[in-house]
């Protein structure tokens, strides 16, 4: 189970083992949670696990048939110990968790393939949200349209972590920047070991004050005043950490994706509250929420940026969707949104602009609202 902090999947393990309980002796079920300081002096030898494991069968006189294990990659080396007491048959299952996006593309992929299921936890959808407001069919939206463009205010403002979206307004943001700092401090710095701390954290502030734009290593290097591969280094941090996603250009030609801009998004809106000016930007914010929201579906992204521009380039069961994303479209801008669509140099499945709160059709292109599309 994988996912950025503070984004459910220790609720969900705890879910997981309330219902198990019902099933088994709970004695017979181990939680370690590997973020705990207890842990830290673990943090360096992962053999451990065995005294671990141990002094619980001592102190319960049961053997251990579920074993969970939070915050995996805390501790050096669990690679290795995870495929042992796997390869021993010990344990019924063994479910862990981790807030690095390179968790399961390392040693225990090769270690352990085909024989583990990865899920991919993210925080609330708008679907989900919604749900939570007893807002579940076409009907209910429409009646409750007002609190229902409340919710996506909220969410294009402070995101959807569940302790934020519970919070009272003048405390959101400061929740958020707790979890902010925590991920950059615990899970890029001192998990990837970097040196030079101020260098990272002008990089991140970098990205996250320029979201949506295009830029090369070679252009951050020069801006941040650092070379290009530790550019390339602290992006892949970044993105490992789950707080930002780098898109690349759409192509057939991976040499081409690779050679050409990039472009960043964050996990979750609620980050853009701790750069300059998000508050007043919807476009950007609005554009950034749709990304989040077609992650959480499982869409594979891209954009594609020549000539004209399309914001994101869609694949899913084999099938490819061309996003637009423009607050309002009018006069001014109906044009050029309208061309990053009729004008893309492939063929592609659908065409769809979403808009803050607008639904027609435009030629062979739909223009519906954020509300009406992803509530379903």
């Amino acid at each position: 189970m994988q996912g950025i902090r503070r984004s459910g999947k220790s609720t969900l393990f705890k879910l997981l083992i309330n219902y198990l309980s019902d099933k088994v002796d709970s004695k017979e079920i181990l939680y370690l949670n590997l973020d705990d300081p207890f842990f830290i002096k673990y943090s360096n030898d992962a053999t451990s696990f065995y005294t671990i494991l141990q002094s619980a069968k001592k102190l319960t006189s049961k053997e251990i048939k579920y074993l969970f294990l939070d915050e995996v990659q805390a501790i050096d080396g669990w690679e290795k110990f995870v495929k042992s007491i796997y390869d021993s048959e010990e344990f019924s299952k063994i479910f862990i968790t981790g807030s690095n996006s390179s968790l399961l593309n390392g040693e225990l992929a090769k270690l352990l393939t085909g024989r583990y299921i990865t899920t991919q936890v993210y925080p609330l959808s708008f679907k989900e949200i919604l749900h939570e407001n007893s807002i579940t069919d076409y009907l209910s939206l429409n009646k409750n349209l007002p609190k229902v463009l409340n919710i996506v205010d909220s969410m294009m403002r402070y995101g959807s972590f569940v302790e934020v979206y519970d919070a009272d307004i003048d405390f959101k943001r400061e929740i958020l920047k707790t979890y902010y700092d925590t991920i950059l401090l615990k899970d890029c710095v001192s998990n990837n070991k970097v040196r030079d701390i101020k260098s990272f954290k002008e990089l991140s502030f970098y990205a996250l004050t320029n979201l949506t734009s295009l830029y090369s290593y070679s252009y951050l290097s020069k801006a941040i005043n650092i070379n290009d591969k530790s550019v390339k280094e602290y992006i892949s941090y970044l993105e490992d950490s789950y707080p930002f996603v780098e898109l690349r250009l759409f192509s057939y030609s991976l040499k081409e994706q690779q050679n050409n801009k990039k472009k960043l998004y964050l996990t979750d809106n609620g980050f853009m509250e701790l750069g300059f000016n998000f508050s007043s930007n919807y476009g950007k914010l609005l554009e950034n929420l749709v990304f989040t929201e077609l992650q959480k579906r499982g869409f594979e992204l891209f954009f594609y940026n020549k000539d004209n521009e399309c914001d994101f380039i869609a694949k899913k069961d084999n099938k490819i969707t061309a996003f637009q994303v423009c607050y309002e479209l009018n006069e001014k801008n109906q044009k050029r949104e309208l061309n990053g669509l009729l004008k893309l140099p492939f063929d592609v499945d659908k065409k769809i602009i979403i808009t803050y709160n607008q639904t027609k059709q435009i030629e062979n292109i739909k223009l519906i609202s954020f509300w009406e599309y992803f509530y379903q």
